[in-house]
Order: structure tokens, then sequence, then C-alpha cells
């Protein structure tokens, strides 16, 4: 009779999975995890340089914020960062006490609001419709052609929409040669805030959809099968699943925006502040431009820039605060 088959050892494979677990469980000292992830620290090192370079060491020029600065004291500006007298709030004190800039914070805040409502929504809706289309070649023109406006600058859009809706405009002639009186859109101040939402549209709304079009890639294709066999329509499969897959994307994004409700935009609004004037096109990056920097007031051009940091850090940590109490992760989890 043959002798009974003796058990094998334990492969290499398994034995060097296992050892790896229990490397694993040890904490590795710092110098250990510097020589296993330096390739990774290294492909970050042209990102953290630029962050360092073109936010971190500027921040520290807020400093100016506190002082009546003057660029021209000393012989470079270090000295004058130095030899420039310090006036503590006294530039906070003036911002607040002008009523031009509380004018263009609350002109910031409601065209912040209304783009919420009429902007926010539209790349939302435009990924969904996107991600329907079954045809892939006609899915990436599409995409295309509506990725393409966000490469344009904004003077080009202005160009572009003068072209089209100004007093000389395609929209103009066609209405006096049909005997109409042509309405003023692009001068029009009542009507500001739908024209630069509208510009703010066709340029961007493309490129937003992209994070939508990711998460909807993220979504198991099986779970729209399982609803069609239960008999759920379109409608039905896009309430239940696609908004539901959308959702933490959504509140996301909408945290982030909210801590920019006072960045709505510089170029956009001083190429069109001549043409409606400031009382509809002022807002708080242009105050800046106008009162700080073109009359040399930097301090005061300073102050506000912290006040938009400051009001920025509040809506941000309000928001997802509310965000934790909704059940959502926001921008970072609750603790």
């Amino acid at each position: 009779m043959s002798a009974p088959p003796v058990a094998e050892p334990q492969s290499t494979a398994v034995r060097a999975k296992k050892k790896v677990k229990a490397v694993s469980r040890q904490q590795l000292s710092f110098g250990q995890r510097l020589r296993r992830d330096w390739p990774l620290l290294l492909m970050c090192f042209p990102a953290m340089a630029l962050l360092l370079v073109f936010h971190y060491l500027p921040a520290l020029g807020n400093i100016i914020a506190f002082q009546d600065y003057n660029p021209f004291v000393g012989d470079d500006p270090l000295e004058a960062f130095l030899y420039s007298e310090w006036i503590g709030f006294g530039n906070f004190e003036y911002l607040f006490k002008t009523q031009a800039f509380w004018d263009s914070v609350t002109t910031t805040l409601s065209i912040t609001a209304f783009q919420l409502v009429f902007y926010f929504p539209i790349p939302i809706a435009l990924a969904v419709l996107l991600n329907s289309i079954m045809s892939p070649r006609i899915r990436s023109l599409v995409q295309s052609i509506v990725y393409l406006p966000h490469f344009f600058s904004w003077v080009l859009v202005v160009s572009l929409f003068q072209m089209m809706l100004g007093g000389a405009g395609l929209l103009a002639q066609t209405l006096r040669q049909a005997g109409h009186t042509p309405p003023e859109i692009m001068t029009n101040p009542d009507t500001f805030m739908f024209l630069i939402t509208s510009e703010a549209i066709w340029k961007d709304a493309g490129w937003g959809m992209i994070v939508f079009l990711a998460a909807l890639a993220a979504i198991d294709p099986s779970l729209y099968e399982a609803a069609a066999a239960d008999g759920a329509g379109r409608w039905r499969r896009m309430w239940h699943i696609t908004l539901p897959g959308l959702r933490s994307v959504i509140v996301l994004l909408l945290i982030l925006r909210l801590g920019d409700a006072l960045n709505v935009g510089f170029e956009q609004f001083v190429l069109q502040r001549e043409m409606v004037g400031r009382e509809a096109a002022e807002v708080v990056d242009t105050y800046v431009y106008y009162q700080g920097i073109a009359v040399q007031q930097w301090g005061v051009g300073a102050a506000a820039g912290l006040f938009k940091a400051a009001v920025g850090i509040l809506l941000i940590v309000g928001a997802n605060k509310l965000a934790h109490r909704f059940g959502e992760q926001g921008i970072y989890s609750k603790r």
C-alpha cells in the first residue's frame, strides 16, 4: 500500500502575505515611511511648490490690512512692510463705514443667490441628459461642444454676446429690419443679473458637469436593470437611483459654492461695468480694484480680501454642519 500523502508546506505566496500583514500592523517610523513613499512625495512636489509660492507666501502680505501701507517706504518690499505705519483695525473701520462697500457686498450676495437657483442645477441636468444618450459618438460630440466655451476668455465671451445681443448686434439688426424696436439687453441694469448668469451658463455649465458625469459613472448599472425589471419608468429611475447617487457630490459642490459666495468673478464684471453702471456691476472684487488698488489704498483692498475670506470660512463651516445634520459627509467627516 502506498503511504498517505504528506501535507505540503504553505506556499511562498501565503507566507509572504502573512508577513506583509504582520508588518502592516506594526507602526512604521518616519524614516521607513519616507523611504516607502518618496516616489509619491516626489510626484506631489510640483503641486506643493505651486501652492507654497502662489498661495501661502502671498498670504503673508495680508499684514498690510492692518497698516497704512506705502510701497515707496524703504528700499525694498520688506522694508515697506517694516516701516509702514501700523493702524490696527483702521482699514476695517473705513470699510464698514463706507456705504459703497456694503452695496458691493449686497450685489455680490444677490448674484450668488440668483446663480445658485438658476445656474447651479444646469450642470446637473446636462450630466443626466448626456448620460442618457446611448450612442458613444453622439455623446462625445455633445461633450466636446459644451466643453469648448470654458476655454474662451471672458473678453471673447462678452464680445460674442455683444455681437449677438448688443445695440448693433445680430438680434437688434434683425428686429429693426422687421420694424420692431430692439430691447436693451447689454446696457440695461435691470436685466444685468440675467445677462451675467446667461454668460456663465454658456461658458462654464458644460465644464461643470464633468464632476457629475464621474459620479454617474460610479452608479452600479445593475440598479437600473433591477428597477426596469420591476416596472420603474425613466423618471422613477432618475428619482430613486440617479439623484441619490449624485446627492453627496451635489452637497459637496454646494458647500464649496457657498464658501465662495463673495467671489463671483472679476473680469466678467469689470468688462461690463461701464455699460450698465457701477450700481449694477459693482461687486466686492471690482470694489477692491477701483477703491483699493486703483487709488493706491492697499490696506483697504487687503482688508476687503480678509473680510471675504472670513465670511467664506464661516459659510463653509456652517453649511458643512448643516450637511452633517442631514446625514451627508460634507467636506470633512463629523468626528
